[in-house]
């Protein structure tokens, strides 16, 4: 069993209604974790979700602190909520560089996965913002400094390469279509088992002393359709197995 950090897959939706001449503003929060984290702990694993609007606050800022987890996920969470700590921005004060404690940590031994999304990566408008950062030095991909994202709204099913690999294991059969993802070129000594439209979806790495991994779909829709993360065995194995993964170091 792993314990696992995920941090981000959370929202804050601002809502104007306008009646007439009058109008009046709503807010509502919304997570998109729970389709991984119900398949993580269903596999026996442990999972603590640090929503989006906690990252900048209290996302770990040590070695010592991270290693409290055995696998840290990012998922649809940018750069900036990472190196933005209220002291930094709102302050001037100049505090812990995450990103790179992060980095160091994984090459240390350290475990990460990024999983796909518009703020994963380097997503919508380039605002995931991970290009030519430390995390981008560690993970099996090479990110590019602009939009990534490669919407397929009719659907694009994976192709499996190596179903013998690791990750894989107990994943069978035609995996459902996706609706999108973050287009991605492998790093030369990354694995590579699983590709869409030609671009990786599934890849791996070692990374000093570390792991690394890459979902580059979306682990809750719109990109993962329901058939894809509530209906479809393969789901819960694919996570587990990239966690076993990681952890198997």
């Amino acid at each position: 069993m792993a314990r696992i950090l995920i941090a981000g897959e959370s929202w804050i939706t601002t809502t104007t209604h306008a009646k007439g001449v009058d109008e009046f503003t709503v807010h509502s929060y919304a997570e998109g974790v729970t389709q991984l984290r119900t398949a993580l702990t269903a596999t026996g694993h442990e999972v603590v979700h640090l929503p989006g609007h906690l990252v900048p606050t209290d996302f770990p800022e040590t070695p010592d602190a991270l290693a409290e987890y055995d696998v840290v996920v990012l998922s649809d969470i940018g750069a900036n909520s990472l190196q933005l700590a209220p002291g930094v921005f709102e302050r001037s004060v100049a505090g812990a560089d995450r990103i790179a404690t992060l980095a160091d940590w994984v090459t240390a031994g350290g475990a990460l996965l990024m999983i796909g999304g518009y703020l994963s990566f380097s997503g919508w408008q380039a605002r995931g913002a991970y290009a030519g950062t430390r995390i981008a030095d560690v993970l099996p991909v090479d990110i590019a400094p602009y939009d990534d994202r490669v919407e397929r709204p009719a659907g694009s099913v994976a192709v499996v390469h190596d179903p013998a690999h690791p990750v894989l294991s107990g994943v069978d059969g035609a995996w459902p279509a996706l609706l999108g993802y973050n287009r991605l070129t492998a790093k030369a000594d990354a694995e590579v088992p699983v590709t869409i439209d030609g671009d990786p979806l599934v890849a791996v790495r070692t990374e000093g002393a570390g792991r690394t991994a890459v979902f580059t779909s979306d682990c809750s829709p719109h990109w993962a359709p329901p058939a894809f993360c509530e209906t479809w065995a393969g789901y819960p194995a694919l996570f587990d197995g990239l966690v076993r993964w990681l952890t198997a170091r």
